[in-house]
């Protein structure tokens, strides 16, 4: 059996930690990660009733959708509340973790699902999420030494992008240097200004692992005093939204009801009711404020949720059509690929899956 960590690690390698969002929460938010999983289950929100059918279910880990905590507590106690079902959840030895943006953007993650949902092929990646902050080290290199400085810097954390690792860029160039009194340049004279040629190494990584590539380079770098740069970037995000083509041409209208049965939910429409789509974007969750982005992939219609009456004048405003299932509805397809990549991990995970929306329809 799989400790919580092991259990994680495995599942970060379809959601990746660098391509969430830099406000989201992700990964292991109650427990111990060095405990044994026990009985595993998956839920799109830590509700009340969720929590009860945790404990139970005597599980050793809920995975979550939505994170259970969002907002910093200044208090873990019984009640209602994130903080109080988190008190009920730790006194019954349940660890929550949470995979969101970081599954939205996911390849088979909540994107794709609600994309293959709607009916799209060819789709592909748009509106890149504001990932977590990056920095990308660029440094110079005598060409014997770079394999092993950029293997060093790709152990320290640095050139990981989705499920790519030790990625970079090489160039050659000449490095100058004049050595003063005192130094001990391993290549070229002291006193005398010296003409190498070296390798421009660039590699990209999250912020916080600043002090551990600093440290790799110096550690690995053959030079006394090695030449390097840290710039602030942003880079290699992942893709909240998706946009494709429909098998074939169909009218708004028509397009709204096939979404509505596909998703098992009433949808609000906005845009001319016979208007020719093929091509449609999708956002999961809510995707108004992202409405611009849609547009300028060339789409005739947005599918998300949570669409306000401005961000829907926007759209119109734009020629863009819109198709408003609800936030959980357009999640779900994306929920139930979560509960499989589990289970694939993990079989026999508890289903706790249930539709979260709180509105009821009169």
């Amino acid at each position: 059996m799989r400790t919580v960590a092991e259990m994680l690690n495995a599942l970060s390698q379809q959601a990746h930690r660098d391509q969430a969002a830099s406000w989201d929460r992700h990964g292991l938010q109650l427990g111990d990660p060095d405990d044994q999983t026990g009985e595993i289950g998956v839920c799109h929100e830590v509700t009340t009733s969720v929590v009860e059918a945790a404990i139970a279910a005597r599980l050793g880990l809920l995975i979550t959708y939505h994170p259970l905590l969002f907002h910093p507590l200044s208090q873990v106690v019984a009640g209602g509340g994130p903080g109080g079902r988190a008190f009920r959840l730790l006194r019954a030895g349940v660890a929550v973790a949470t995979f969101h943006t970081a599954w939205d953007a996911a390849r088979g993650g909540t994107a794709d699902s609600l994309a293959n949902k709607v009916g799209l092929r060819d789709y592909r990646g748009f509106a890149p999420l504001d990932s977590t902050p990056k920095v990308k080290l660029v440094t110079f290199v005598p060409p014997d030494h770079v394999d092993d400085v950029a293997a060093d810097l790709a152990a320290a954390g640095a050139g990981r992008i989705g499920n790519y690792v030790g990625c970079g860029f090489r160039s050659e160039g000449i490095g100058t240097f004049l050595p003063g009194p005192g130094a001990s340049p391993v290549v070229g004279r002291t006193g005398t200004l010296n003409y190498e040629k070296e390798i421009r190494l660039e590699m990209v990584a999250d912020k916080h692992l600043e002090p551990e590539l600093v440290a790799a380079l110096i550690k690995s770098h053959p030079y006394e005093e090695p030449a390097f740069d840290i710039h602030d970037v942003r880079a290699s995000g992942g893709m909240l939204g998706r946009v494709g083509e429909l098998e074939a041409p169909m009218s708004l209208a028509t397009l709204a009801a096939a979404v509505g049965r596909s998703l098992a939910t009433p949808t609000r429409v906005a845009g001319a009711a016979e208007r020719m789509v093929e091509r449609v974007a999708v956002i999961p969750g809510a995707g108004g404020s992202l409405v611009a982005a849609a547009a300028s992939t060339r789409a005739a219609v947005l599918v998300t949720g949570d669409v306000s009456h401005h961000q829907t004048m926007e759209a119109i405003d734009l020629d863009l059509g819109v198709i408003d299932p609800g936030h959980a509805a357009t999640e779900k397809p994306g929920v139930s690929a979560l509960r499989e990549a589990v289970g694939a991990l993990h079989p026999g995970v508890v289903d706790l899956t249930a539709d979260p929306t709180p509105w009821t329809n009169s």
